[in-house]
């Protein structure tokens, strides 16, 4: 249960500092290239804002024990949706397979957080 514990809160910090703190910091401290990772792959301005608070208010749901059962589910769904789209717009748009390999990273650490999340609140 302990080691459980360890893992599911590392994992899931890590995940929230790429996915939460990186974004957060982009918007208050680089805001020139808050449009960086959207750009080169043909989106709009507007949906780099929109996906940086929605990677912000996912990865803080999925942090806080207060958050209800039903609204973390969706935050995890929300952050493996982006991330496997993000793998797919790089795979058709420039074939890199460093930007194409990164969100597959970052999701089976989402997917580690995941499973403990579901072993810890199985426990009890």
């Amino acid at each position: 249960m302990k080691k459980d514990k360890i893992i599911f809160w590392s994992i899931t910090l890590l995940v929230f500092l790429w996915e939460g703190v990186m974004p957060l910091g982009t918007l208050i401290f680089s805001l020139e290239n808050f449009n960086a990772g959207t750009k080169p792959l043909g989106y709009p301005d507007y949906f780099a804002y929109l996906l940086i608070m929605c990677k912000i208010v996912g990865a803080t749901a999925i942090m806080l024990p207060m958050v209800s059962p039903k609204v973390r589910e969706w935050a995890y769904a929300g952050l493996t949706f982006n991330l496997l789209f993000a793998t797919f717009s790089h795979a058709v748009v420039d074939g890199n397979a460093g930007f194409i390999s990164l969100p597959l990273v970052i999701l089976g650490l989402l997917t580690i957080s995941y499973r403990f999340k579901a072993r810890l609140f199985a426990q009890g």
